[in-house]
């Protein structure tokens, strides 16, 4: 009787192979679905003029900006959110139950806690979620993003409800005309997944620095300024800014980002299909877009119809451009974003059409 030979290493080779690949086979986090939600109330640019000493010409000329929409009374960060998610999960043809995460960008929270995103987890009926907000303003998307691309890589979620969300509105002093001008509400979310056909998060920048923090902020509400008569008399609970300022530390900023982003991609400037910028001010998106040579009709704009809408402003007009123009495989989008921190990012995704 013959023994069959025995080689430990082939086996534990086998072994090894089957492991890896079922355990730590690489993981590639990509968009899979998107939506976004605008309230209905229309402000336009003559609607200010009767408001403030302004004029359609004066915003429109350092602005770009000719309307943009304002929740209800009654519509709330938590309640945009909700339509743009169901829109993104539609897309995504995932079921509510298959969601392990929602992470809400948001500076306008409906409370200071609980969470939206726990708002947001218990009306989508989200059960086997975990529910988290942050905060960088409106480079919030961005941020998101990397989480998103991080948690799915890792293996630690498969599937995860990104959300920005802003009623800005709220916090809008409509008698200060240079902040009035340039603020809306709205909504975006993305599905971000391990496998599926969409868009590939191929690389996330980010960064930020505090150090001119007071250039833009909310002076009052937090712990340093707790609401008072004094902070409610002085106006404090309302956006202040110092836009010229801003301006040129956005588009270095955002320039900056970007370059960063291309070189850990090992990709070339004329590699970029797209270009998504913040919609803050149409000055500055053409001035990031000269920069890098992009052709006008590659640069896409929403600016005009909703204003800055900070954290969502980025993820709506993604979502607006995958729905107005045929992206083909492999064509590449970059993203950039400015915001109050200050913070900056920017990241690049690649069209896919298959589980890749």
């Amino acid at each position: 009787m013959r023994i069959a030979s025995f080689n430990l290493k082939d086996v534990f080779v086998k072994w090894w192979t089957a492991i890896n690949h079922r355990w730590f086979q690489l993981k590639k986090a990509r968009i899979i679905g998107t939506g976004a939600y605008l309230p209905s109330k229309v402000l336009s640019n003559f609607d200010l003029e009767k408001m403030v000493e302004t004029s359609d010409e004066w915003i429109v000329t350092r602005t770009g900006i000719k309307e943009r929409r304002i929740a209800g009374a009654e519509e709330f960060t938590s309640d945009m959110a909700i339509k743009a998610a169901e829109v993104a999960l539609k897309q995504s043809g995932l079921e509510i139950g298959e969601i392990d995460l929602i992470l809400v960008a948001t500076l306008t929270p409906d409370y200071i806690f609980p969470s939206t995103a726990a708002l947001i987890q218990h009306a989508l009926g989200a059960c086997n979620a975990a529910a988290l907000d942050f905060q960088a303003a409106c480079t919030g998307y961005l941020y998101g993003l990397s989480m998103a691309k991080g948690f799915i890589e890792s293996g630690l979620y498969r599937n995860i409800l990104l959300i920005a969300s802003e009623k800005l509105s709220s916090i809008v002093n409509y008698e200060d005309r240079n902040t009035c001008v340039l603020f809306g509400d709205g909504a975006a979310a993305t599905v971000v997944s391990d496998q599926g056909a969409g868009f590939l998060i191929k690389e996330v920048c980010l960064g930020a620095d505090g150090e001119l923090a007071a250039l833009l902020q909310l002076p009052a509400g937090g712990c340093r300024l707790p609401a008072s008569c004094e902070t409610i008399e002085k106006g404090l609970h309302y956006i202040s800014m110092e836009g010229k300022e801003i301006f040129k530390h956005a588009v270095r900023r955002m320039e900056s980002a970007a370059k960063e982003c291309l070189q850990k991609a090992q990709m070339e400037e004329s590699a970029i299909d797209w270009f998504v910028p913040h919609q803050a001010n149409e000055r500055i998106i053409d001035a990031i877009g000269k920069r890098f040579s992009i052709a006008e009709e590659k640069v896409y704009k929403t600016v005009h119809k909703y204003g800055n809408t900070s954290a969502s402003a980025l993820p709506i007009a993604f979502h607006e451009l995958t729905q107005e123009k045929e992206i083909k495989a492999g064509e590449n989008l970059l993203l950039v974003a400015f915001g109050a921190g200050f913070t900056w990012g920017a990241s690049i995704l690649t069209k896919i059409t298959q589980d890749e």
